[in-house]
């Protein structure tokens, strides 16, 4: 269960002026130090007396190698204290660090001491900051690590550390909170507690995405969405996620597709597979679709109309932000994609989030998604 202790409003980021510690690694990239926003990190936790050493070599897709640099500095610094500040990706490598840096000291045979771990998202879309989950791109593509160790101890939701994205990133983020809280609210693992965050993080996101698209500087929409991002990581940490990111990790580690745009690429078709449209409709993922869809107050007089009415709003909030229809708008070659398509389903099959998905795919049903979405 979620064990992250959760900070949220403007400013937040000057509670690091109250943790505890002597020494902080602290992970970033070069926009949030060019923006400022990592010296003011730098500086609160000077003000608690820690000093800091700074890693800033990390870059969207984080593979291997970044990990390696960057748990080699971390070793040396002998911090105790861990912060990632920035989007999913300098999160994700941060968990990345902290993971083989623990199991390296145990083939050593020592002891490994966690540092404090904080996270201050930069983006409002991966929930990373209260998951236990990262991906890393390995050789062979993208690989989806899930250990409780990972998870933030501390997280801190300031707004203000995001009202420079860019508009398209703003986009793949946001969509990609609505991925995972669809996807965790039909999870065959979902509960009445994650159902609860699954749902007002969906509603949060239908609300306030649109606005902050328009006009990144709506503070209350802002933070309205940072908060529907945190919301869906505790969802879905909890329920697990489904096909719709299995097949968007292994497109996205293929063609190098911006997750968010991967998933949100991916999200009818997977909605028409899980809900059976084709067929009786009538089933579980049907079902919870229908509930989503009765809560945004759209119709749902059956099973099946709910099902099309959450598609058309999916589809539509789509459109609104500017989201291509199908990959080919990407320039994807139909040849290489061809040729991928087999490599990409065993992935997506073998991948750690397909096992909670509400129906349970063959390899022939995900190639046949993947070129519904082609």
């Amino acid at each position: 269960m979620l064990k992250s202790k959760v900070y949220f409003n403007n400013q937040s980021i000057q509670l690091l002026e109250q943790i505890s510690g002597t020494k902080a690694f602290i992970v970033s990239d070069g926009i949030m130090d060019k923006l400022g926003y990592l010296q003011k990190a730098v500086d609160f936790l000077s003000n608690a007396g820690i000093s800091s050493v700074v890693f800033t070599d990390v870059h969207p897709d984080p593979d291997v190698k970044v990990i390696a640099d960057g748990m080699k500095l971390y070793k040396d610094s002998g911090a105790d204290v861990l912060v990632a500040l920035g989007g999913g990706s300098v999160i994700d490598t941060a968990k990345g660090i902290l993971y083989f840096a623990s199991k390296l000291v145990e083939t050593e045979g020592k002891n490994f001491r966690k540092p404090l771990f904080i996270a201050i998202p930069s983006t409002s879309g991966t929930g990373s900051e209260v998951t236990n989950f990262s991906v890393i791109t390995g050789e062979d593509g993208k690989v989806c690590i899930v250990d409780e160790f990972i998870a933030p101890d501390m997280a801190i939701l300031d707004s203000t550390c995001i009202q420079h994205v860019p508009q398209r990133v703003v986009v793949d983020t946001g969509i990609d909170v609505l991925v995972h809280s669809i996807e965790a609210f039909v999870s065959k693992d979902a509960t009445d507690f994650t159902d609860a965050l699954a749902e007002k993080s969906i509603k949060l996101i239908f609300e306030n995405l649109e606005l902050i698209y328009k006009d990144i500087n709506n503070a209350d929409a802002r933070d309205r969405v940072l908060n529907a991002s945190c919301l869906a990581g505790m969802a879905f940490t909890n329920a697990g996620l489904g096909i719709n990111h299995s097949l968007a990790h292994a497109v996205g580690g293929t063609f190098h597709i911006p997750h968010g745009r991967s998933n949100a690429m991916m999200l009818t078709a997977v909605m028409e597979y899980n809900a059976d449209l084709a067929g009786t409709a009538n089933g579980y993922a049907a079902e919870r679709y229908a509930k989503l869809a009765e809560m945004l107050q759209l119709p749902a007089r059956t099973k099946r109309e709910g099902c099309v009415s959450l598609i058309r709003a999916v589809t539509r909030l789509k459109s609104v932000l500017g989201i291509e229809d199908h990959l080919s708008a990407l320039g994807i070659d139909k040849t290489a994609f061809e040729n991928a398509l087999e490599s990409m389903a065993e992935a997506a099959m073998a991948d750690r989030c397909t096992p909670t998905n509400p129906r349970q795919p063959s390899k022939e049903d995900i190639i046949s998604i993947y070129k519904k979405c082609y």
